[in-house]
């Protein structure tokens, strides 16, 4: 049963599952561990292939743009590299996660379960790479509480069990959010559940149903899931609030509401404000500072910001804009987090396009650690094989920090660089 008495779909079933998975990961850094000889390589052809040991290579990859995949081999930490010879992932090692650490700063990516569960190198790039993880989809309004009287969190115990065993922090995403339309059209997981739709709710209703299902999924990661994004994207491009369906059926006190019950509900966790469009100085940045200045002002538990940072090579923020807000942010007292990068590229990924968006990435890690309370860069998803930009925008890809086949591209390198300095 939920906090609420309400029922929860596939409790044990989930629990079986990280169980399994616990047993699959630990199983995964012990061959790791040990060593395992040198078993894949590039053949003259550049095709990847098995060269020794009892092992078999991933399929060739379908990737329309002829991306080679990459050898899946005893050792799963191998894989092959562009001068066609073998790196060996190893864990521990020199990593993002390594570096970041040092900066006491967490590293993040957001992650799906399917690829979770099912890929190999996905579980083993994010495990020796990232220090936090941000649930993609699986804690959103849709996934969990699809029915009124039931709450499935299978998923999301699939990865904050995953992050639980190798130590990695949690960013629970998103407890109070209602896309744009476009975003549900294509998007469809992101959708708020059919059955909110189905009658007019009175306002005393509208907030029980909020406030249920706030303490109910707060609850239930209590102590675990360290970092919340309470409210996701409330303000308009024109600074006003978006007409979302909280705002019409509860009015503009559902924001500090929000942020009170999830306080009540785990008062150790760090509570966020998620935002996209307000990185830089602008309309925008300027009402979300408002409005977060003003809700400290009335004693609302609001811990920090998140600066999503969804961008492309032709339209970015100034980085010394995004340092300034960085700055203003944290000077009234909140946690600045990047929660959602990625850099995409419109057309083929030339060596310049790729060059220009290694020099975003670095510029931005670098406007946030101009300030002491910048606390984590998170990146939308990290390899370019699971990206959810071809999917939103037509004729555009290559994202993020790793390849289709989890090669580092240069913006990896950009930002280990950055840290180095």
């Amino acid at each position: 049963m939920s906090l609420s008495g309400k029922i929860v779909v596939s409790r044990k079933t989930s629990e079986l599952i990280i169980i399994l998975l616990f047993a699959l990961v630990m199983g995964m850094g012990n061959r790791a561990m040990a060593g395992v000889d040198i078993a894949c390589q590039r053949d003259a052809s550049g095709k990847c292939k098995v060269s020794r040991g009892n092992c078999t290579p991933r399929r060739q990859s379908d990737d329309a743009d002829g991306d080679i995949g990459s050898c899946e081999a005893c050792d799963p930490g191998m894989v092959c590299d562009d001068r066609r010879s073998v790196s060996k992932i190893s864990l521990p090692g020199l990593s993002l996660r390594t570096l970041f650490g040092l900066h006491d700063i967490r590293v993040g990516a957001a992650v799906a379960t399917e690829p979770l569960l099912n890929d190999t190198l996905y579980r083993t790039t994010l495990a020796r790479e990232f220090s936090m993880v941000t649930p993609k989809d699986a804690l959103k309004f849709g996934s969990v509480h699809q029915y009124r009287d039931r709450y499935d969190f299978s998923e999301a115990d699939v990865i904050v069990g995953f992050a639980e065993v190798y130590g990695m922090e949690v960013r629970g995403h998103t407890l109070v959010w209602e896309p744009a339309p476009s975003v549900s059209e294509q998007l469809p997981r992101n959708r708020l559940p059919g059955w909110l739709f189905e009658k007019n709710w009175a306002w005393e209703e509208s907030i029980n149903i909020l406030r249920d299902h706030i303490t109910t999924v707060v609850g239930r990661y209590r102590g675990r899931v360290k970092v919340w994004d309470v409210v996701n994207e409330a303000v308009a491009p024109d600074g006003s609030l978006r007409n979302t369906f909280w705002l019409r059926h509860i009015g503009p006190e559902y924001i500090e509401m929000a942020f009170r019950w999830a306080h009540e509900a785990d008062p150790e966790a760090k509570l966020f404000y998620n935002d996209y469009d307000g990185e830089g100085l602008g309309q925008k940045s300027d009402s979300i500072y408002a409005l977060l200045r003003e809700l400290l002002q009335r004693g609302v538990p609001i811990h920090g910001v998140g600066l999503q940072l969804h961008v492309s090579t032709d339209n970015y923020p100034e980085p010394k804009d995004v340092a300034a807000n960085i700055q203003r942010l944290s000077d009234l007292g909140l946690e600045v987090h990047i929660t959602e990068m990625d850099v995409r590229i419109e057309g083929p990924a030339t060596e310049e396009k790729l060059a220009e968006q290694a020099r975003i990435y670095r510029e931005m890690l670098e406007a946030g650690l101009s300030t002491r309370k910048f606390g984590a860069m998170v990146l939308w998803g990290f390899t370019d094989r699971y990206s959810w930009i071809p999917e939103y925008f037509n004729g555009s890809g290559n994202a993020l920090i790793f390849d289709k086949s989890y090669r580092p591209k240069l913006a990896y390198n950009a930002l280990l660089e950055e840290l180095s300095e």
